[in-house]
């Protein structure tokens, strides 16, 4: 019976892999301007647009579609720049539109956000980020479960406090200030963002949240804001290098604006409460992620 078991995944496993190596031959061979391909990378832009705008972690796809068609890694990163620019642009003008967008604010946190993308991006190539991953793998489903534990705790008192709005408003603007840990803090959030888009979204929200006290749809609302801010400055880094796919960047840009124009409807209209699940998935699928590249 054991012998048929292992012979049974030995055989599926063979399959998978050959399923694997078929749609990477595809993606390899097929003309960029094809139909198949142009929606293919709409189609994975709009997905990645959607989740990102919600929570983060979504353009890990982006890299592993573009590496899947011979794209380096280094390349890859910086096609998915022009996207991640376009979409960000159209969700922060979304967020302020509905009043969840503290322009003020973002720009606050966005300052050290964007120095810490430089220092990131032009790092890449020499340093091994893989010692931050792994801390992150491990880190972040704990922050993940204290961020919605603490968000149902932050209700509950905003409820029974409802009566002291004076003091809670001077207690939140104390809290907003950007010392020099906090700046440090978001220095260090840009510096992994430079480096790679892929889970600096849930960054900046965790630090919004913990450092600045704001509820979750606020955060979000930071995070778009504040990755507007810093993506020009990473992205000119890219160009500068000669790191972008230009016609593959501009048709996933198309799909990239879709999914955050979509996300960010639901964003507003839903609150915190759908972020809390899409940030719970994506943490969980980046610290799998963190952890699983360092063995591959």
């Amino acid at each position: 019976m054991a012998y048929i078991s292992r012979k049974y995944c030995i055989f599926v496993l063979s399959k998978f892999d050959n399923v694997l190596k078929n749609i990477g031959d595809f993606l390899l061979t097929t003309d960029i301007y094809s139909w198949k391909m142009i929606s293919i990378l709409v189609v994975t832009g709009a997905l990645v647009g959607f989740v990102n705008t919600l929570a983060g972690m979504a353009t890990a796809l982006s890299y592993a579609l573009f590496m899947a068609m011979g794209m380096p890694i280094n390349v890859a990163n910086g096609t998915t720049r022009v996207g991640v620019l376009a979409q960000f642009a159209v969700s922060s003008a979304l967020f302020k539109k509905h009043g969840f967008l503290d322009i003020k604010l973002g720009t606050k946190v966005g300052i050290p956000i964007a120095i810490g993308s430089i220092i990131g991006a032009q790092s890449a190539a020499v340093v091994n980020p893989a010692i931050m991953e792994i801390i992150m793998g491990i880190m972040l489903p704990i922050m993940a479960t204290l961020l919605i534990y603490n968000q149902k705790r932050k209700r509950y008192k905003e409820i029974q406090n409802s009566l002291e709005t004076a003091k809670n408003e001077l207690e939140i603007k104390k809290n907003q200030k950007i010392g020099v840990f906090k700046f440090i803090a978001f220095v260090l959030i840009g510096t992994y963002g430079g480096f790679t888009h892929a889970g600096v979204g849930i960054l900046i929200i965790f630090g919004s949240f913990y450092m600045l006290g704001l509820d979750l749809i606020k955060s979000n609302g930071i995070k778009q804001f504040a990755v507007l801010i810093y993506t020009p400055l990473a992205l000119t880094v890219f160009i500068w290098h000669g790191q972008i796919n230009w016609p593959v960047a501009f048709i996933y840009a198309i799909g990239n604006v879709t999914g955050a124009i979509i996300a960010s409807h639901i964003a507003v209209k839903r609150g915190a409460t759908i972020i809390n699940y899409v940030i719970a998935i994506a943490v969980c699928l980046m610290s799998f992620w963190l952890i699983y590249k360092q063995f591959i």
